[in-house]
């Protein structure tokens, strides 16, 4: 009777397991819906906000490059390419000289700043660890160096050679604008070196490589992709500056004749036909500034199919 007893408790406790094990399996599928729906509702939120910020991005910089085309389409030529600026006010000429001083003081300064950025940039990222007091100190500066207002930059340049050689020249330029790209290239470097996995350098570290060879040949190889896309950004930022050239340049009608000399650039043959009153001018500095976005947009499409011709090699 006790046994026959038993077997029919434990069979009413197994008959009111299976209701509760049902209500506990919905409960729990309850929850993980209403935990899907509400990701998927934050997520579809957060697209939308990210979408909607990139629109109100695009449309400055959408609205610029349409003016820049729509106003300086009309004045480019193959004259207006090649020959000197004409006299003043006759529309004559063109922009020739500065095409090759811009090339010519942004491709020193680049040779200059280049590869102290990017050795810097190595340092701090593969041999600056711990309490480094050294490290500390050129990260500081290197931020308030980023900081810097263009003016200063382009007075250092000029007390530091201008002052010194006694004449506006290329060199001056050069190292003005080197002055503002050394940061920039400094900390993107050091931040992409940074996202490389340890598991490199420990697997070259395994095949006795020195650490010099693995920080140059093998963490920056990796980092290619992102170190070049700091230096175009870099690059793009010095071709653009103005203050600095006033200071150390001066400008010229005249083609390039000597780094101790002084040359134009299209910077500062922008700047000194849009202060012209002359609808002319005006339209010479459009067709200028325009000719500056190409060159930079085709330095930005060159290095790029550089950085994917590498990554395709590795591959």
């Amino acid at each position: 009777m006790r046994k026959d007893k038993g077997n029919q408790d434990r069979k009413q406790d197994k008959g009111n397991q299976i209701p509760n094990y049902v209500n506990t399996q919905k409960t729990i599928l309850t929850m993980m819906e209403k935990t899907y729906k509400k990701r998927d509702y934050i997520n579809k939120s957060v697209t939308i906000i990210s979408i909607v910020c990139v629109i109100f991005a695009i449309i400055p910089l959408a609205s610029i490059l349409f003016e820049v085309v729509k106003n300086g389409i009309s004045a480019i030529s193959l004259e207006f390419l090649t020959e000197r600026p004409g006299a003043i006010g006759s529309g004559k000429g063109g922009i020739g000289p500065a095409i090759q001083g811009t090339l010519i003081v942004v491709g020193l300064g680049s040779l200059m700043a280049i590869p102290v950025g990017v050795l810097t940039g190595v340092y701090l990222s593969e041999y600056a660890s711990g309490n480094n007091k050294f490290a500390f100190g050129v990260r500081f500066f290197n931020d308030v160096l980023t900081g810097l207002p263009s003016i200063i930059v382009g007075i250092v340049g000029y007390i530091a050679i201008v002052l010194v050689i006694g004449s506006f020249s290329v060199i001056a330029g050069a190292f003005s604008l080197s002055l503002i790209m050394i940061p920039l290239v400094t900390r993107i470097t050091e931040e992409t070196l940074k996202v490389v996995p340890n598991s490199i350098r420990e697997a070259a570290h395994a095949l006795g490589i020195p650490k010099w060879r693995i920080s140059l040949f093998i963490v920056l190889k990796t980092a290619l992709s992102g170190v070049l896309t700091g230096i175009v950004l870099s690059i793009a930022r010095i071709a653009g500056e103005t203050a600095p050239l006033i200071m150390t340049i001066l400008g010229t009608s005249l083609f390039f004749t000597s780094f101790t000399g002084p040359v134009d650039a299209l910077p500062l043959r922008i700047w000194r036909l849009a202060s012209q009153p002359y609808e002319s001018a005006h339209a010479q500095g459009w067709g200028a500034a325009l000719i500056l976005i190409l060159i930079v947009l085709g330095l930005n499409i060159g290095l790029r199919l550089l950085s994917r011709k590498n990554i395709a090699s590795k591959h």
